[in-house]
């Protein structure tokens, strides 16, 4: 089959490996597509994966292509997803079912081969129908729309009638501004430096908008709030100023999540740290999402049941669906900020 291979650190090769086999318990999906994670273009071109030759790719969707013994839940052309994470079933986190903290997990697309390929192999715990009337497209953004329902849960406080502020406005930060709007907050404002991603955020229905290189974000929070701050801030970007500013636009007993991945070290002015003592803020770190193998309610089940019932629109995000044949190049603009870019799909060739 057709896969894009990482052969070390920069070394993408578009090439011809074996179909990987199944086993009991496993299933085969064919990709139908494959998103690019926001974590893929360090991962390819900076850190690496943890072994080469590796395919990446982890949020994805597509059709059953065969089962292995032992699976009788699924049959091929099931429209499906899939979780990315493999846990071990072992350790004490397992045995709770809170698969994000397993001590021993191995993972598509960064540990194992993943979806930037025509076929993936994963158990069929790990795998859950895609509803009618959800396309494979939406059904490949579950991952990450799963990411930002479980940044904004990890709150554990309702958001009815809060201020939610976000600090980046990429794929992720629009979809859990998306949530925060589901989940009945008054307010939601969204920053970033890019204007495209503002546009985009205003197409899909956001009003309050703020370019951070033009307007101070703290500042702008305490006007629209009275002066009191937002009731959640996001940090959504992994940047050091989106985390100053998100840290330093929270209320008293206001929350602070995490959600972007750190490109850099963070230094906070001994000042900040005061004023989030007084205001005795929290601050949650959040990764990845909760997933049920028993079939229970959750945040992908969350996720693929608003798609289907409309209240969460992801196909606006989408700004490129690219062939397999032609990733390597997309991932290169990715890198190089060639063009502006939301939710990139690849596609392998049909």
């Amino acid at each position: 089959m057709e896969a894009l291979v990482l052969h070390g650190i920069g070394d993408l090769r578009l090439e011809q490996i074996p179909v990987p086999h199944l086993t009991e318990g496993e299933v085969r999906v064919r990709i139908g597509f494959c998103g690019v994670c926001g974590s893929d273009i360090p991962r390819i071109f900076v850190k690496g994966t943890y072994s080469f030759p590796t395919v990446c790719g982890h949020e994805f969707a597509g059709i059953v292509d065969a089962c292995g013994p032992g699976v009788n839940e699924f049959a091929p052309g099931d429209a499906v997803v899939v979780f990315p994470l493999l846990w071990c079933g072992k350790c004490s986190a397992c045995e709770q079912g809170k698969y994000v903290q397993c001590h021993d997990y191995d993972y598509l697309g960064s540990r194992s081969d993943g979806a930037f390929a025509e076929c993936v192999v994963a158990p069929k715990q790990n795998l859950i129908p895609v509803p009618n009337g959800v396309t494979l497209e939406e059904a490949a953004m579950t991952e990450p729309a799963a990411v930002a329902l479980h940044a904004l849960r990890r709150v554990q406080t309702p958001l009815a009638g809060k201020a939610v502020a976000i600090f980046g406005a990429g794929p992720i930060g629009l979809m859990t501004a998306q949530w925060a709007r589901i989940m009945g907050a008054a307010e939601v404002l969204l920053f970033d430096i890019v204007a495209e991603k503002l546009e985009l955020a205003k197409r899909i229905g956001f009003d309050s908008i703020y370019n951070s290189s033009t307007e101070d974000p703290i500042e702008v929070v305490n006007a629209r709030t009275n002066g009191k701050g937002a009731h959640v801030c996001i940090e959504a970007a992994g940047v050091p100023t989106t985390y100053r500013n998100a840290l330093g636009s929270v209320g008293r007993g206001g929350s602070v999540v995490f959600l972007g991945n750190p490109d850099a070290d963070v230094t906070l002015p001994a000042s900040l740290i005061s004023q989030l003592m007084r205001r005795e803020a929290s601050i949650y770190g959040t990764w990845n999402s909760d997933y049920s193998a028993a079939g229970n309610d959750d945040d992908w089940r969350t996720v693929l049941q608003a798609i289907a019932s409309g209240m969460l629109t992801l196909m606006p995000l989408i700004t490129h669906k690219v062939p397999l044949a032609d990733s390597a190049d997309m991932l290169h603009k990715m890198r190089d900020k060639r063009e502006f870019y939301a939710k990139v799909l690849i596609q392998p060739s049909p």
